[in-house]
This record gives C-alpha cells, structure tokens and sequence, in this order.
C-alpha cells in the first residue's frame, strides 16, 4: 500500500465506519495524463447505493481538503465493489466461501498461475479453491502469499 493510499484510508475508515459502511478497497493510480483516487465502499448486506456513495464522496473530500495528503491534481471516485468483489482481508475470502471467485498467483501452483473456480475453505495461510478443468472438478489448495490478486467472479458454465 502507498503512502497515499495508507493516509485516505486513516481518512476514510472514520467516515465508513459512522455510516456503518465498509472499506472494501482503495486505489491511487495514474491513467493516462490524469490521477484517480479510487474508494470502494460496501453496505454489510451488500446493497450499498448512490446516496451512501455520495456521503461517504462528500465527507472524505471534506477532509483530503482539510488535510491536503496529495499534491498532485486527481479525481475522487467512489463507488460499489461491483459484482466482482476484490478479495484482499481474510474476512474477504471467509464471506466468499462458496462462491465463484478468480485468484491469480504470484508463481505457479500445479503449473498454473490463474484459477476459477469455487471457493471451498480458507484460512489465514490458505485457500482452498475447487478447479473445474473440462469436466472434472478439482481442489486445488494455494498459499495466500502466493496469491498476487483475487476477485468474486461469474461463473458463465451454470
């Protein structure tokens, strides 16, 4: 995490956390010539929506300009997860056990370096992810530090 990033989210969690609401991720990244500073917030039900978008936009921007922690110009987005979630804490893959979820490793776990398929189990050394490969399942279990990034997926073979 950048120091930028570790800083809104100093910012940010009071924010969430007031509304009941949950920090799901947090981006600062260039595209193209422009900035963004990226907040992605959820509901615990999972039914967050524009208005609670736009408080939690209207309070951070409050204090990112009472605070100034970024020198650059950029834009302040926030928004829903969307449908494929990231999954970074371990509360993020125990809540997704049983569903359909993309994991990419850092190196190759029985010569493959990207999965879909269902989480099974998990825990804070590993996940356990059952591998549809044709028409045969497998379990296939991975080291979360050898997890680069995963996501909540759809599963388009049901």
């Amino acid at each position: 995490m950048s120091k930028i990033t570790e800083e809104v989210e100093k910012l940010v969690t009071p924010i969430v956390d007031e509304l009941g609401l949950e920090l799901v991720d947090l981006e600062f990244l260039k595209e193209g010539k422009d900035w963004f500073l990226r907040v992605y917030i959820d509901n615990p039900d999972g039914n967050i929506d524009i208005d609670q978008c736009a408080q939690v936009s209207e309070k951070l921007s409050e204090e990112l300009d009472r605070t100034d922690p970024i020198t650059q110009n950029y834009f302040l987005e926030v928004s829903s997860p969307g449908a494929e979630r990231p999954l970074k804490k371990e509360n993020d893959f125990l809540q997704a056990i049983g569903q359909f979820v993309f994991i990419k490793t850092y190196e190759q776990v029985e010569g493959m370096k990207e999965f879909e398929g269902y989480l099974v189990n998990c825990n804070s050394e590993i996940a356990e992810v059952e591998i549809r490969i044709k028409t045969r399942k497998v379990t296939i279990q991975i080291e979360r530090d050898k997890i680069a990034f995963a996501r909540l997926a759809i599963d388009f073979s049901s």
